[in-house]
């Protein structure tokens, strides 16, 4: 291979941009450097071990065929890890703008919720390096960064965890964590007060944004107009958004699809219900955190029975030690049981199944279970099928053949294509969300 290192990676570089698209090449391409090149085989610099799984896992076998076309030849990739960029007192603010004048502010953060009380495992992996990768360059890479999963799994604990490592490092720094209710109640009451304008030099002149639960901008218009501005003034000044959401942002019901295009411009991970051995290991750490000593068959019946969310896990432990503590006896497995025992039963009875799923969507429509796995394909009978598998996939663990079994035996390709009817109206029909919102609630209570 006769050319450079330098100009060959500028050559696939090239290519690549042309193949992924402006946004991911930004985000993931741009920022490798090659720095070395020997026996065929190439070594690219990426900024931390993060970047280096993520490319591995979306981009490497791309890469490695951009290099085999412009060279002719064979070529071994291998990511070596550099340096962390400094953190700069202006995170690439530019020098054009304005500087405002700080002003103590209250940042909002649980001091409890640190990366260091935040337990790893194979359900949260990804948006936990995820958050500490954005938390150690903030506006450097993944902007905005987008965590959805379902409640008290851990998307809270994350958003103030990014705001404690950011300010831990550089304690000047403007950082604002808050939830979509809040930002709202804020702008209503500065509109009523006639001081919007303080309302949104408040929000805008931050250097990062931490927003909670941003499903609950859905049908509220001129609070999507406000954040919609805030977003991209935010975003144009360079600096860091991180939302959180109990779903995607294109599943949000009537939100402008302005704002579900630019959530997606940066990273979007997910956070799934965690396995017995993290269940565990969360109760273990906050037993630690709290300076608890709780026997080992208490803290494996609980994580056992209490399935839901974290909060809710953590709580029925809570519940048990204060239980012991009043009754002044021994924290025991039978206590717990006797204590929890309202609780394991709701848990039992909200676990939510396919044949819940079915059930529901069946008497909202009007229709017989076997109608879900007839083979009749009347619309007024394939259409509610669609919503069931729709609902199915998004609110079990069950795979698409699973889900196709349950209805009938039907493929999975079946399921899929329902799924993706379903989610394709729901992008186009604000009232078809709110029928999907009263089934969803139905299902869960």
């Amino acid at each position: 291979m006769e050319m450079k290192i330098t100009e060959l990676w500028e050559k696939v570089l090239e290519e690549l941009k042309k193949e992924i698209g402006e946004q991911s090449f930004q985000n993931w391409l741009k920022p490798i450097k090659a720095i070395s090149f020997n026996n065929n085989q190439i070594t690219l610099e990426v900024p931390n071990e993060f970047t280096s799984d993520w490319l591995k896992s979306h981009y490497l076998e791309k890469i490695k065929d951009t290099l085999r076309r412009i060279s002719g030849e064979e070529i071994g990739v291998e990511f070596s890890v550099g340096e962390a960029p400094a953190m700069s007192s202006e995170f690439g603010v530019r020098s054009s703008e304005i500087v405002v004048p700080r002003v103590p502010w209250s940042r909002d953060l649980n001091p409890k919720y640190t990366f260091e009380g935040f337990v790893v495992g194979p359900s949260n992996r990804f948006a936990q390096a995820a958050c500490l990768a954005v938390a150690e360059a903030p506006a450097r890479r993944y902007n905005p960064l987008f965590i959805y999963g379902g409640v008290g799994l851990g998307k809270t604990h994350l958003l103030h965890a990014i705001g404690h490592f950011i300010l831990n490092k550089k304690p000047d720094m403007k950082v604002m964590y808050v939830t979509t209710e809040k930002f709202m109640n804020e702008m209503i009451n500065a509109i009523q007060h006639g001081i919007i304008l303080k309302f949104r030099s408040k929000y805008r002149t931050i250097d990062a944004l931490l927003i909670d639960d941003i499903q609950f901008l859905a049908n509220k218009e001129s609070t999507q107009e406000e954040f919609f501005h805030t977003f991209n003034e935010l975003h144009n000044s360079y600096k860091q958004i991180v939302i959180s959401c109990d779903r995607l942002s294109k599943e949000i019901p009537a939100l402008e699809e302005r704002l579900k295009s630019r959530f997606e411009w940066g990273l979007t991970v997910d956070i799934k219900p965690p396995d017995l051995e993290t269940r565990i290991a969360i109760l273990q750490k906050k037993a630690e955190i709290d300076n608890l000593s709780i026997p080992e068959e208490v803290i494996f019946f609980i994580a056992n029975g209490i399935k839901s969310n974290i909060r809710d896990m953590e709580g029925s432990l809570i519940r048990v030690v204060a239980f012991s503590s009043f009754t002044k006896g021994p924290i025991t497995e039978e206590l717990a049981k006797e204590v929890l025992k309202d609780s394991l039963e709701k848990e039992e009875e909200k676990r939510i199944t396919i044949d819940l799923i079915q059930k529901v969507v069946a008497a909202h429509f009007d229709l017989h279970i076997a109608d879900m796995k007839a083979q009749k394909r009347t619309k007024a009978i394939a259409f509610p099928r669609q919503i069931a598998m729709y609902l199915s996939r998004n609110l079990t663990d069950s795979s698409l053949p699973e889900i196709g079994e349950n209805f009938g035996g039907r493929d999975h390709t079946t399921v899929m294509h329902g799924y993706d009817k379903i989610k394709e109206r729901l992008e186009k029909d604000p009232d078809f969300g709110k029928t999907i919102e009263r089934l969803i609630k139905e299902i869960k209570e």
